[in-house]
Formats: structure tokens, C-alpha cells, sequence
């Protein structure tokens, strides 16, 4: 059931979209690998600065006035540059929630950039940033399900990182789960994580919900997802963020 929001507001979160941001970015891809397969599944778009400054140095210059300016322009900047680096896989978006006040009027620059760019949309995966908690989890879902019927993927991630609880899986199901990189580090090491973890991709795969682990950086965690089943991997193990480029993974 999709949320009615007045026509004024709409026009005040577009003039809002319009408006300019004051300053600039980029963004590096790291790879997501389906390690059943060994190739490489899809790149996630992580924001820089021009000249490879962190996000956060530019996630801070983001504010109540250009919140939602900038995430449209997240949007189809990494559409774009991915677009002209020749990536032919799935690209995954991080996107902030509270700045998509309408669904279908929100998503008007995204399905331009992609056309504009050739870009199909059922390779764009859109997921839930880690730096902004979720004030309305059913605004969350009635954008999840809106993004699913259009044919985009969606990402819950950082699941188990305070507010990508299972409360909010409650309220939607997305298709991926990423599972925070605290659960992942030295999970072989680790028994509780390991009973954590291994319930957690039960009931995914009884929801239906593929998982991803991210922030593998040992190949002892490698081996303790593919034990469970989990194909779906990223982290410095296999490639760290490549700046403006799509770094390749070697898996021989």
C-alpha cells in the first residue's frame, strides 16, 4: 500500500532535488564476486571525493537542505560513470531513505540516467545506506516494494548493525541481505557469531532473501560462507574500492 503524500510536498522535495549541492563527487566500485560461479556478480558504488577523499568527508557536508539533491545525484552519477567504465554486471546503489518522499516521482532521474546511458534497470540494485537510520520502516517498505515492481533489486545492509534490524526485515523482504562485516570478521573463530550467523541464513533462505557477506578479508571466513551455502561475497580479499575504475578479481 503506497503512502499519499499532498501535492505541495512533492513540488517542495522537488525544487529541493533541483537545487544545487555546493559540492562535488565521484565514486570508486568494488567488486561483489559469486564465488560458486567465480566471476564477478555486481560492483558497488561507494562515494569519493574527487580526488579519492572518503565518504564520510563528503557524507558530512550532507544536510537537511541538499539531502535529497544529493541523493539523486548519487543516483545517477554512479549510473552514469559505471555506465561509461563498461560495466555489463549488477551495480548496486546505496540510497538514503528519508530523502525519497514520493516513490514514483523520486525515481524519475534514476530510470533517465539509466536510459540515457543504456543502462538496464533489473542490473541496478538499489540498498539502504549504513549512515542514516530509518525514521519510517513502512515508508521503507512501500519504496522497496515500489523499486521491485519497477524491476530494480533491493539490498538490506549491514544487517546486524543496530538499525537494520530484524524489526525492519519484518517490515519488508529484500532480495539480498548483506550481513554487517563485525558479524563476518573472524567468524571462524568466533562460536557465537557462527550460531548467529548460520541461524540468520536459515531463515533467509526460508524467506526466500539471497545473502551476501561483506567485509571478507580472510580466506578462513571465505571458507566459513562457503560452508553455509552463501556465494555471494565482497571485501578486501578479493579487491578493494577501485577509484573511477572496476577492479577485476583473480580467482585462481
Amino acid at each position: 500500500m503506497s503512502t499519499h503524500f499532498p501535492v505541495d510536498s512533492i513540488l517542495s522535495g522537488c525544487r529541493q532535488c533541483q537545487s544545487p549541492l555546493g559540492f562535488d563527487f565521484t565514486f570508486a566500485y568494488q567488486p561483489i564476486i559469486d564465488l560458486s560461479k567465480r566471476e564477478i556478480w555486481g560492483y558497488e558504488a561507494l562515494v569519493r571525493g574527487t580526488h579519492n577523499e572518503s565518504a564520510g568527508s563528503i557524507l558530512e557536508k550532507v544536510n537537511d537542505e541538499n539531502r535529497y539533491a544529493f541523493d539523486q545525484a548519487c543516483r545517477t552519477k554512479a549510473i552514469t560513470l559505471a555506465s561509461h567504465l563498461g560495466l555489463d554486471k549488477m551495480l548496486s546503489i546505496n540510497f538514503l531513505p528519508n530523502a525519497v518522499y514520493e516513490p514514483k516521482h523520486c525515481i524519475q532521474s534514476t530510470l533517465k540516467a539509466a536510459k540515457q546511458s543504456g543502462f538496464p534497470i533489473e542490473k541496478i540494485m538499489f540498498e539502504i545506506t549504513e549512515s542514516e537510520a530509518v525514521v519510517d520502516r513502512q515508508h521503507l517498505a512501500n519504496i522497496f516494494e515500489y523499486y521491485q515492481a519497477q524491476g530494480f533489486t533491493t539490498g538490506l545492509d549491514d544487517f546486524g548493525a543496530g538499525h537494520a534490524g530484524l524489526n525492519m526485515l519484518a517490515s519488508f523482504v529484500p532480495n539480498i541481505l548483506k550481513i554487517d562485516i563485525e558479524l563476518v570478521r573472524d567468524i571462524d573463530q568466533i562460536e557465537v557469531k557462527q550460531i548467529i550467523v548460520r541461524n540468520l541464513v536459515t531463515m533467509c533462505h526460508q524467506l526466500g532473501i539471497r545473502v551476501l557477506a561483506e567485509g571478507i578479508e580472510r580466506k578462513e571466513e571465505v571458507d566459513f560462507f562457503e560452508g553455509l551455502e552463501v556465494t555471494l561475497m565482497q571485501g578486501y580479499y578479493f579487491a578493494k574500492p577501485g577509484f573511477e575504475r572496476l577492479p577485476k578479481v583473480d580467482f585462481d
